[in-house]
């Protein structure tokens, strides 16, 4: 059995456009060993390719603690590893640690301590960014005359009884009617990608509650976000639409939180990835940016559980939401959603021009 080792150290919807490479080795009969941040490991002990994980203690490690991780990789006995995004350090500890294959996207400066090395141009974005890393997973599988097989959507699954019973507790702590559709919005972005402002998502979904009469809404944020949230949920609660606050949870129990949801709505971000992972019908929204698009960083359920809102260029600022029709984008994304069983709607799979 080929030991592999994917390294994937950086932000949580980065970690989730891998999942496909990872059961692509995983289908092939690959040993998978995935090197990650502490923040993103509680997503890798769910997911189904992995086997074990090494975490990261970052480029503040101490000398003790860089030493444990240089013996845990040597210890590995790692037969291939595959980075998908790489750093000198990095690219050094791999080194060190005698991999013998050691493939890495053919960018940057650091390609050179890899001796297998893919051409990619990923900054032309013209692929989604889990086509640019199942390409790498398939010339490692190729170079070890291993099998390519096809593994698709959903890549994280949470068991039915475990979801309705989720579904049931936060109908109870929350007060919420169980048997009418959710609409879970991530009004915070982390910083990771441009979104919509606070006032925006407000009348976003002020005006989706007009259109969509019957659905409610959960608002979530990050740990830091949590006055953000509180205020749209107070702006909301002033214009009489059912809306609730899911709570504060450990990454585990906030991927149950998205799996009970019917639907899904934020900024290009983490928790958009992780509901596109376990094929929650998602609505996110991306700047008119090349390295940006929504096709480059396309969510990971199948094509018409997706769909994509995005500025025009003939916006103030492309980049930006700035001027975003909100009316508009509500009466399509209600559209999108009105039939009773949103996981059999139609999705348009290119971004609107609002």
């Amino acid at each position: 059995m080929l030991r592999v080792l994917v390294v994937r150290n950086d932000k949580i919807g980065d970690f989730m456009l891998a999942w496909p490479a990872l059961a692509l080795l995983k289908a092939a009969g690959c040993h998978v060993t995935v090197f990650v941040p502490s923040y993103t490991e509680p997503l890798a002990r769910l997911c189904p390719s992995i086997d074990e994980v090494i975490v990261d203690p970052g480029s503040e490690a101490t000398d003790s603690q860089e030493q444990q991780l240089q013996q845990a990789l040597a210890d590995g006995d790692f037969d291939a590893s595959l980075t998908l995004y790489s750093t000198w350090r990095v690219g050094q500890l791999l080194r060190r640690a005698g991999i013998t294959y050691r493939l890495a996207p053919a960018t940057k400066l650091t390609q050179f301590l890899y001796n297998k090395r893919l051409v990619q141009r990923r900054s032309q974005s013209s692929k989604p960014e889990w086509e640019y890393n199942l390409d790498l997973a398939a010339k490692l599988l190729k170079d070890h005359n291993l099998p390519i097989g096809y593994v698709g959507s959903p890549y994280l699954q949470v068991d039915d009884n475990v979801r309705q019973q989720r579904r049931a507790e936060l109908a109870q702590t929350l007060a919420l009617p169980a048997d009418h559709a959710w609409l879970m919005v991530h009004v915070g972005s982390g910083g990771s990608a441009n979104n919509l402002s606070a006032a925006q998502y407000e009348d976003l979904i002020a005006a989706l509650a007009r259109q969509l009469p019957g659905w409610v809404f959960l608002l979530t944020g990050g740990p830091s976000e949590r006055v953000l949230v509180d205020r749209v949920m107070s702006q909301l609660i002033n214009r009489q639409v059912p809306v609730a606050v899911c709570p504060n949870h450990d990454l585990t129990e906030f991927v149950r939180d998205i799996a009970a949801a019917d639907a899904f709505m934020a900024g290009s971000t983490g928790p958009l990835h992780i509901a596109g992972a376990l094929d929650v019908p998602t609505i996110g929204f991306y700047p008119l940016r090349r390295s940006a698009t929504s096709l480059r960083w396309q969510t990971l359920n199948s094509p018409k559980r997706r769909m994509a809102v995005s500025p025009t260029s003939s916006m103030p600022n492309p980049e930006s939401f700035e001027g975003l029709d909100i009316e508009s984008v509500a009466s399509d994304i209600a559209r999108w959603l009105e039939p009773a069983d949103v996981m059999q709607v139609d999705a348009v799979d290119e971004p609107l021009g609002i």
